[in-house]
């Protein structure tokens, strides 16, 4: 027998999707991290996005999603700090 999905919280709902955005983003910022601005803004929005998703049943992606995303943060900072010092 399948569940039903349609007597899900939408509330709920919602925040399952952003505890798994917050992954995939915090994916990308890792990716991305190697251009500053985009890991930078990419990391930031990825832990805004996992704190509501720290709400849903996937307490626990949201979770690593917020932490992969802090990590994508550290390394954009890292290597814009690098790129400046480079450049004197």
């Amino acid at each position: 027998m399948e569940p039903d999905y349609t007597s899900l919280d939408p509330e709920d709902r919602t925040n399952k999707f952003l505890a798994l955005f917050s992954i995939v983003l915090g994916m990308f910022s890792l990716c991305a991290g190697l251009i500053p601005i985009c890991g930078g803004i990419s990391s930031l929005v990825g832990i805004v996005v996992g704190i509501p998703g720290m709400k849903s049943e996937r307490h626990n992606l949201a979770v690593v999603g917020v932490a992969i995303s802090a990590l994508g943060l550290l390394l954009s900072i890292v290597y814009a700090v690098l790129l400046f010092i480079g450049k004197r």
